[in-house]
């Protein structure tokens, strides 16, 4: 049976790559090909970037609230087309179909917030800075941005930033991941529904050459990033060198540390989330479990009961915990970590390396796994893994574990489990990481406040979504006058 190729969206049409590239997609559960994308071109993207370019004065020129009104539109389609969008997601990228509502959710937010443009787009003026003279600051569009975004996250992460380029007035381009094309195909043939003016939203498929051709291209003003640090580095520089505006968000090692008097039955759930979660394929999940004293045992006892007990299977099954992880390749990769920590002499006390589900023999399963015993200088507690792999590192004291958590060089999040308030000021005071969870484990931000880490995590200055991400999508005019 022929399988659907994934088409790119310029200047308000469907139009096929001229590439002769093409890539596979695949259901991960199933280990199976269900779609094909073109690994575009530089052509592409000129196309794209004119059709962008052409639309953009029209679009500055729309006054604001204006603007908005197409994302409130946009925010219902969502809504009406929630559950379709959910399980796009799901069978291509193999999160539970929990976790993929979960993500649309958060997709959603991101317009519900930009709509505030009218507020938060606002300038500022003082009069009389000088006898007679008045100045004002205006925040103005600055043209083309695009987004270049992972495979972990396909429907969520264009929507940190594509909302609120669109409502300050910008037009944009978005490189869905190669992997994962097919929730934003769904998503832009929604899109396509609304009406926007040709140019303003427009979807490039491809690999590399499109990523290059995006940072390389003149006509682009900004570029937005998520996914690992050696390609958020990449894409820092090769901005720097080209003149644009960059936010790039890059990988994790994030540490999660338990106290003695942590509530242990209370805290099991988002502790087991916070690791496994997306099975362990998101920037955002626990990677090395840090009891902090006698806590030690009590807790990996428990820790491992709940871990082995989790269902993994198709993410479209609602019992299913855990899905599979994105592709065959990267199954392997994990492996090799789990390997690499044998040969460190870890402990491994859950081995999740040979799990099997039944009726998918082809999926690219993994159970979860667990090291006790890790030390702090082995690759498992240095490199993110991405996968469902949690190392355990025994500190004595909170010390130990704030030191732990900034020694790894990422940045981008860690959480404390405690009863103390003294204890989580002390933690969120002095660690390095951006985003901080107490009692709550490794949580997201919501849409109206800032996304990103620090560190390795995160190169550029404006982070994800919240307020300051209108700074990034536009310029300050500074107006001095005087009238004679």
């Amino acid at each position: 049976m022929a399988r659907p190729l994934m088409k790119n969206y310029i200047n308000g049409e469907w139009v096929e790559s001229n590439s002769t590239t093409l890539g596979d997609v695949w259901n991960p559960a199933k280990g199976e090909k269900i779609a094909q994308v073109a690994y575009g071109t530089k052509e592409d993207v000129d196309k794209a970037v004119r059709a962008a370019q052409q639309a953009f004065w029209e679009w500055r020129t729309t006054p604001p609230l204006t603007r908005a009104r197409y994302l409130f539109r946009l925010k219902e389609a969502f809504e009406e087309n929630f559950e379709p969008i959910a399980r796009t997601l799901t069978t291509e990228q193999g999160k539970c179909i929990d976790e993929a509502r979960g993500e649309v959710r958060r997709m959603i937010e991101n317009i519900e917030h930009a709509t505030g443009v009218t507020t938060l787009m606002c300038g500022y003026a003082l009069e009389d800075i000088a006898k007679d003279i008045d100045c004002t600051g205006h925040r103005q569009p600055v043209g083309v941005f695009a987004a270049i975004v992972p495979y972990n996250f396909p429907g969520m992460v264009p929507w940190w930033f594509l909302p609120y380029a669109l409502v300050t007035g910008n037009t944009f381009i978005v490189k869905p991941s190669e992997q994962v094309p097919m929730t934003q195909t769904h998503i832009f043939e929604i899109v396509d529904q609304i009406g926007f003016p040709e140019g303003v939203i427009n979807m490039v498929h491809g690999s590399k050459e499109v990523v290059n051709a995006l940072l390389d291209h003149p006509g682009i003003a900004g570029i937005s990033f998520v996914g690992s640090t050696p390609t958020a580095k990449y894409i820092y520089r090769r901005c720097g060198e080209t003149g644009k505006r960059v936010q790039a968000l890059g990988g994790a090692k994030n540490i999660v540390a338990v106290m003695p008097d942590a509530n242990l039955a209370a805290s099991m759930p988002s502790l087991i989330s916070s690791f496994y979660g997306c099975s362990g394929q998101r920037c955002l999940s626990g990677a090395i479990l840090a009891p902090v004293g006698d806590v030690a045992d009590e807790l990996i006892e428990k820790f491992t009961a709940a871990a082995k007990a989790m269902k993994v299977g198709d993410g479209l099954n609602e019992q299913t915990a855990m899905g599979p992880v994105a592709t065959e390749a990267h199954r392997k990769r994990v492996l090799g970590y789990i390997e690499k920590g044998i040969a460190e002499d870890a402990k491994l006390i859950l081995d999740g390396r040979n799990y099997r589900v039944k009726d998918y023999p082809n999926g690219f399963f993994l159970g979860p796994t667990i090291f006790d015993h890790v030390k702090p200088d082995m690759a498992i507690a240095r490199e993110e893994i991405f996968g469902p792999v949690v190392g355990i590192v025994r500190c004595k004291t909170l010390n130990d574990a704030i030191e732990l958590i900034n020694t790894r060089g990422f940045a981008n999040a860690a959480c404390l489990y405690t009863g103390s308030g003294a204890a989580a000021r002390e933690f969120k005071y002095r660690v390095k990481p951006s985003m901080i969870g107490i009692n709550i484990g490794i949580a997201a931000p919501m849409s109206f406040f800032p996304f990103g880490g620090a560190g390795q995590s995160m190169f550029g200055d404006i982070k994800g979504h919240g307020q300051e991400i209108f700074h990034f999508f536009t310029d300050t005019k500074v107006v001095i006058q005087r009238w004679l």
